[in-house]
């Protein structure tokens, strides 16, 4: 037990430096498959009225009910008596901005993406965090099965670009409409007649509240029972069957393998038509790394106008681990290209300038600048693992010389002071220099950043 007086908060966890190289990584591939397509990030509040989603998401979902973070406001001033909570998703944030923006007058459909932490007061187990963070891609105001479809693959894609799509199965099912689903719930529960005490008793509050989510219940009784229940596709509408069947011909002519999952529903309440899920191929649902669905009547109930929409939302922790335990390395970029060690006030002085001239040419460098010894820097260096190494003392200040060291191949000579850093450049490569000005940003097919 550690004697620390602080600690993270139980459920959360530091991104450290090691996991930001697979989270930049990750950013990296969702922004550019995002752009790609015509995508436009979005930010919103990390907490929003407690009632939005209560009312978007379910009165009666886990997320509502057991997982929802309250913000508690305090001062005797404070007039404003509504309640708030962090989001524990982005999607209702969104539609409330498409609303409140008045975004409908935009060319539909609205493609937004979001990157960021969401909260839920989950239990803290493997892969769950009371703080995770999520990426998120929105699709609103047409409804389309071919828009479906491309969703599917702009996801299948950034899976495969981070080399685990090969761990993962997509699921998928269509759940209908909500009329489809009344008539579904009420045929479940008269099955259930008689059959509740047989139930856990969670599922015994979830038969009463929310019964579709006996579907994907983890409870081995409740799917020995589910074997002779009615089923969902029984109760769906010609209209739904036909959208479905587009939709994996759509992913057929895309090449996307899929699993068609009858018992797939979602957790949350606004969902209709198309689910979707990415499955660990060994474990299933338990490490599956997003997943999503349409909602078409969402805006409607947040006080919009009728609008369908479909949306995604993968987790970077799960994705982070699947990739850790595939063997997947996220590139280093933050390696330490050179090491400028130093000895004396002007050797610092001189060697202060140089480090900077060295960081503008676009060369990584980490300066020595304290009181240390040659040989307690070099140490440094070594734990750095600086690829090269200059070193400036009293005597090469005298002489307007430096020793330029390779630190891998141990070998070192001296030269000139002005020609060190042209040999630096050389020896990294004009190709390899990691150059950045603020005007990039502005240019046509710019990165905009994380």
């Amino acid at each position: 037990m550690s004697n620390l007086e602080f600690q993270s908060p139980k459920g959360t966890h530091d991104v450290l430096p090691l996991d930001h190289q697979y989270h930049t990584y990750i950013k990296k591939a969702v922004r550019h498959r995002a752009r790609q397509a015509g995508f436009k990030r979005i930010d919103p509040p990390m907490f929003e009225e407690r009632a939005l989603f209560e009312r978007g998401i379910g009165d009666h979902t886990d997320v509502v009910e057991k997982e929802l973070f309250t913000v508690s406001k305090k001062g005797a001033d404070d007039k404003d008596n509504r309640d708030y909570a962090l989001r524990p998703e982005f999607t209702a944030g969104i539609c409330r901005a498409y609303i409140e923006h008045a975004m409908d007058q935009l060319p539909q459909p609205v493609e937004l993406y979001s990157i960021g932490p969401c909260f839920r007061y989950d239990r803290p187990q493997k892969g769950r965090y009371r703080q995770f963070h999520q990426f998120n891609f929105e699709v609103i105001g047409l409804s389309d099965a071919s828009l479906d479809a491309q969703l599917i693959l702009m996801t299948w894609k950034i899976l495969s670009d981070l080399q685990i799509m090969g761990r993962l199965r997509l699921q998928i099912n269509n759940i209908g409409t909500a009329e489809n689903r009344k008539e579904y719930v009420a045929a479940l529960k008269d099955y259930f007649i008689g059959k509740e005490r047989n139930l856990p008793e969670l599922d015994q509050k979830r038969l009463e509240t929310n019964p579709l989510r006996l579907l994907d219940s983890k409870e081995e009784d409740t799917q020995i029972l589910l074997k002779r229940a009615p089923t969902l596709d029984q109760f769906l509408s010609d209209e739904s069957k036909k959208y479905h069947a587009s939709l994996l011909e759509y992913l057929d002519a895309l090449d996307i393998t899929y699993e068609e999952n009858p018992l797939l529903v979602r957790g949350l309440d606004y969902y209709n038509q198309t689910v979707f899920e990415y499955w660990d191929k060994s474990t299933g649902a338990q490490n599956a790394v997003g997943g999503g669905g349409r909602y078409d009547s969402l805006i409607e109930t947040l006080g919009g106008k009728s609008t369908p929409g479909i949306g995604f939302a993968g987790g970077i922790e799960r994705i982070i681990w699947h990739m850790k335990e595939s063997g997947v390395e996220a590139p280093n970029k933050d390696q330490v290209d050179v090491f400028v060690a130093q000895l004396g006030p002007e050797a610092k002085k001189k060697c202060l300038v140089l480090v900077n001239e060295l960081r503008e040419l676009g060369i990584h460098t980490v300066g020595a600048l304290g009181e240390a010894s040659l040989k307690s820097q070099m140490r440094l260096a070594d734990r750095f693992q600086a690829r090269y190494a200059l070193l400036l003392g009293q005597m090469e200040v005298k002489e307007g010389t430096i020793i330029l060291k390779d630190m891998v191949a141990g070998k070192q000579k001296a030269m000139k002071f002005e020609k060190a850093i042209p040999e630096i450049v050389k020896l990294i490569g004009e190709d390899n220099l990691d150059t950045y000005s603020i005007k990039d940003k502005l240019g046509k097919y710019a990165d905009p950043g994380i």
